[in-house]
């Protein structure tokens, strides 16, 4: 067995009980040593070491970095871990690193209100074409360069997931996955687990517990919901009536980190709804109905809406032409104008019933008419579906009423609720009012309104 060597830079072992020491100065003392040492704890001490001493201490090799490892695979270790710091240099680093040339407003919407926000609790409402998709990809690619995103779930109505998914990989190379039945059936574990990003259909988990169970599971660092404003809930008297994607809105907010709602369609003219809406993002700051004389909603940082006529580009120049609108009559062929006459004839009969029951089921059945005549505008096939619906809806009451189980006229359903989403604001607020008297006579001519580009 070799002598020990004693040098500054020998890591000794046996010297003290907390570890092996790193000597840092040796000076010899006739056959004795004295040198001073740093212990593990990083605290710098002396000993005096005589022969003895030394045959019970071992010295240990210095941990050395391998130097033998192939070059190339060198570089890309080096590479992934400058990619991983590039953001601390490179304020845009999505920006550069995604195949999208993005607009002021997006850059301005990403960094100036996105970013900043940990976590962030957002609603983002352009106008339809401002890239609402293209703002919310920079900003998860811009969470995942950081090591922020290792879990993602966007819930986009059904018509939307393919689209989603394209350009999250053709634009970020974000590769989501798309949830379906199968997933669930094929899997002995929560599928949500298997793969870091998702995307899944809004009724989907709104209508189906064991989907929505599951993906309330997991944790996620990034929930994002498109056409948020499906999610609506509103006040009838002194309750809220909330559809089943609003109260999963609830439960996702819960269980993400970052929360970012999207739509164009915010704001239905009614700021009591509004609040509801915002309480996805905040239920504390947006708790309850407003009181009669209360200030107006602050929803300042919480929101970002932005009108195709502010969108401009780099250089100034408006990013979409001027919109003007004018309108074209058109006639009413005769069987338009029969089944419209019948249409309204029997929302004035049903509404002078209604005026017998008590104000808050008045309303409701006046609502529930009057979403005939807007579903005749849509189509004849539209109204079919509807009446088809209302007389099985009226027939299973009156059987529970013959029954002596409940009330004989028909309450609001949730799909009428849902539909509050598309009413503009005049009727939204002239409703109440409209529903108790009769609709006006049928007109001579519809007018349809249109924008020129």
């Amino acid at each position: 067995m070799e002598p020990l060597k004693l040098a500054p830079g020998v890591r000794l072992r046996g010297l003290t009980p907390e570890g092996s020491v790193r000597v840092e100065d040796v000076r010899p003392l006739g056959s004795a040593f004295r040198i001073a040492y740093r212990t593990p704890s990083g605290r710098l001490e002396e000993a005096l070491l005589y022969p003895e001493d030394l045959a019970r201490l071992e010295a240990e090799e210095e941990a050395r970095f391998p130097l033998d490892a192939p070059g190339d695979l060198f570089r890309l270790a080096a590479e992934a871990k400058r990619i991983q710091n590039a953001y601390l240099f490179d304020p845009w680093m999505a920006v550069h690193t995604s195949l999208v040339e993005p607009l002021p407003h997006q850059i301005e919407a990403v960094y100036g209100h996105l970013l900043p926000k940990n976590p962030l609790r957002f609603l983002l409402a352009d106008d339809p074409g401002a890239g609402k998709t293209i703002m919310t990809g920079l900003y998860m690619r811009e969470l995942a360069l950081r090591g922020a995103l290792e879990r993602a779930l966007v819930v986009a109505p059904g018509g939307l997931v393919v689209q989603w998914q394209e350009e999250l990989w053709e634009k970020f190379r974000l590769r989501f996955e798309i949830f379906s039945r199968s997933w669930l059936e094929n899997s002995l574990e929560n599928p949500f687990r298997k793969h870091p990003y998702w995307l899944a259909r809004l009724d989907q988990l709104a209508r189906f517990p064991e989907v929505a169970e599951r993906a309330l599971e997991v944790d996620w660092d990034l929930v994002v919901v498109d056409e948020a404003h499906k999610m609506s809930a509103t006040y009838y008297g002194l309750e809220v009536k909330a559809t089943q994607r609003y109260r999963l809105g609830q439960q996702l907010s819960e269980r993400a980190k970052h929360f970012l709602l999207l739509t164009a369609t915010p704001h239905r003219g009614k700021e009591e709804d509004f609040r509801l809406f915002l309480a996805l993002l905040d239920p504390d700051r947006f708790a309850g109905r407003p009181r009669p004389g209360s200030p107006p909603l602050d929803a300042q940082g919480v929101w970002l809406r932005r009108q195709k006529e502010d969108l401009v580009r780099f250089d100034g120049t408006p990013l979409f032409p001027e919109r003007r609108a004018y309108t074209v009559a058109y006639r009413l062929s005769p069987e338009e104008m029969a089944l419209y006459q019948a249409v309204t004839a029997y929302v004035r009969e049903e509404m002078n019933r209604a005026e017998a029951l008590e104000e808050g089921r008045r309303r409701t059945v006046g609502f529930a008419l009057t979403l005939l005549q807007r579903r005749l505008a849509s189509s004849p096939l539209a109204l079919f579906r509807s009446l088809e619906r209302r007389r099985k809806r009226l027939e299973a009451r009156l059987s529970e009423v013959r029954r002596g189980l409940a009330p004989g006229f028909p309450l609001l359903e949730e799909e009428d609720i849902e539909e509050l989403e598309e009413f503009p604001t005049e009727e939204l607020e002239g409703a109440p009012r409209s529903w108790t008297r009769p609709p006006p006579p049928a007109p001579r001519r519809s007018w349809r309104r249109r924008s020129a580009p």
